[in-house]
């Protein structure tokens, strides 16, 4: 067994060392070049493809995984004569079938009747084509019972070396979109499953691999948190601004009605390919979004001959222009915990029911709000004891940024110091500075259009 664990060692220093040899780019650079691929397919294959569900049976048995023509080689085509630049492949949804080898757990490919790994067909037949390589995972895993309130050590452990697996074993991977984490239906927050932890995983792994989690539903449009590219779900009611979009960003919808195949989809119509062109992608390319339309394989493992049809119709359609406008430059993603959260805060005169407990309980839809007769309000966190932290956001509440002045400060042996002084812009303020120590944090607002509101308001200590 020592033997065995040197060896795989040794096979992941190699993998990783070949990525190190890359050139590194910056993530500007990366996020530019994810938007200028402008379409790509997402492939939602797995073992939902064999039941009528999209959340398929945990239990389910391995068995019935079993395509009798899957043809990798079908679906890089038909990606390629959409106009397509990339594939992304459900290397596991929630229900936790692998579709690779993994030595991880015995719920995967290997055990079914068809034994081959998709990942490595998938990734060779798109390769070959000339097209990028991205992966989807879900963090969310019914069958190992990684659920809410129920995550262990060897849960995590479980998901780091999976996701070391898919980094290692399979070339360049382009991005990464993570899905089943922090989601009000999967209720995983990024402290139950530590984000930083994962997020420099991937990035010590392969530098160049965005990180991407379907988050849009929660977090404002106007940050980047907990994602490298914001990424909008349309069928969950996710939808980005066609005017003020100003982030690297990714849309998805589905060319059927669901994710994965369904009996009834080789007789009915997909959706207009005129329409996936004139409502999606130029106008969502037009402010900074890649557009990634899903096509569902069927039972047998190959792409509907409708579904075929409607991917040509596209590429006849629409031709990729290349480089997309340049992105506004944005402040780095927020990747850590926040130690605010949750934690006692005090404020002066609020407004109604809106108090203070509203501006850091980890919902941006609520907020604290200063009563009108308030001149110069303020709101305070108290995180308990002295703890060491280099950044601070302030969301602000409503959809236009009111506060025009304010000032942060922090609390460390008794004593009140300066942090921030700063002419506000934008509705999510972003700031970093050197760590200091302290055990209160407070924002006074020196002017305002209208009574201000915070709509969350995040202490961060960094990994730099």
């Amino acid at each position: 067994m020592r033997k065995v664990i040197i060896v795989c060692t040794m096979f992941v220093m190699a993998f990783t060392g070949s990525f190190a040899q890359l050139e590194k780019k910056t993530l500007q650079e990366l996020q530019q070049a994810f938007v200028d691929l402008r379409f790509g397919m997402f492939i939602h294959y797995n073992i939902p493809t064999y039941m009528d569900d999209d959340w398929a049976d945990p239990d389910a048995s391995p068995e019935i995984f079993n395509p009798a023509k899957l043809d990798c080689k079908q679906w890089a085509k038909a990606a390629k004569d959409a106009g397509m630049s990339y594939g992304c492949l459900t290397t596991k949804h929630h229900s936790g079938f692998c579709i690779w080898h993994t030595q991880t757990t015995d719920y995967s490919v290997t055990n079914s009747p068809f034994k081959r790994d998709v990942v490595k067909e998938y990734v060779e037949a798109f390769t070959q084509q000339g097209l990028k390589v991205m992966l989807y995972y879900s963090i969310l895993d019914t069958h190992h019972r990684l659920r809410p309130h129920q995550i262990t050590p060897q849960h995590i452990s479980m998901i780091k070396d999976q996701l070391t697996e898919l980094l290692t074993g399979y070339g360049e991977i382009t991005a990464l979109i993570i899905d089943g984490w922090d989601a009000p239906w999967s209720r995983i927050s990024y402290d139950d499953v530590p984000f930083e932890d994962i997020y420099y995983l991937v990035k010590s792994l392969q530098p160049n691999c965005l990180l991407m989690d379907l988050n849009a539903a929660k977090y404002p449009a106007e940050a980047l948190f907990y994602t490298d590219i914001k990424s909008y779900e349309q069928g969950a009611g996710q939808h980005i601004s066609k005017e003020g979009n100003k982030l690297p960003a990714l849309s998805c919808l589905p060319i059927n009605k669901n994710w994965f195949w369904k009996k009834h989809f080789p007789s009915i119509p997909v959706k207009s390919p005129a329409e996936m062109v004139n409502n999606n992608i130029i106008p969502f390319n037009k402010v900074h979004c890649n557009f990634i339309l899903n096509v569902a394989p069927n039972r047998d493992g190959l792409i509907d001959e409708n579904a075929v049809a409607a991917l040509k119709e596209i590429g006849r359609l629409w031709k990729n222009e290349g480089a997309s406008p340049e992105i506004p430059a944005a402040p780095a993603p927020i990747i850590s915990s926040n130690i605010a959260k949750f934690k006692p805060s005090r404020s002066s005169w609020g407004y109604d029911m809106n108090i203070m407990d509203f501006a850091n309980d980890d919902r941006f839809t609520t907020s604290w709000q200063s009563n009108p007769a308030v001149k110069t309000p303020w709101y305070e966190v108290d995180l308990g004891r002295e703890l060491p932290f280099n950044a601070v956001a302030v969301t602000e509440g409503g959809q236009e940024a009111r506060i025009q002045k304010y000032h942060v400060e922090y609390m460390e042996n008794n004593v009140w110091k300066p942090l921030v002084n700063e002419a506000a812009d934008g509705r999510v303020k972003i700031h970093r500075f050197e760590r200091v120590w302290g055990n209160k944090v407070r924002i006074t607002i020196d002017a305002s259009r209208e009574a201000p509101a915070i709509a969350e308001f995040g202490v961060y200590n960094e990994r730099r």
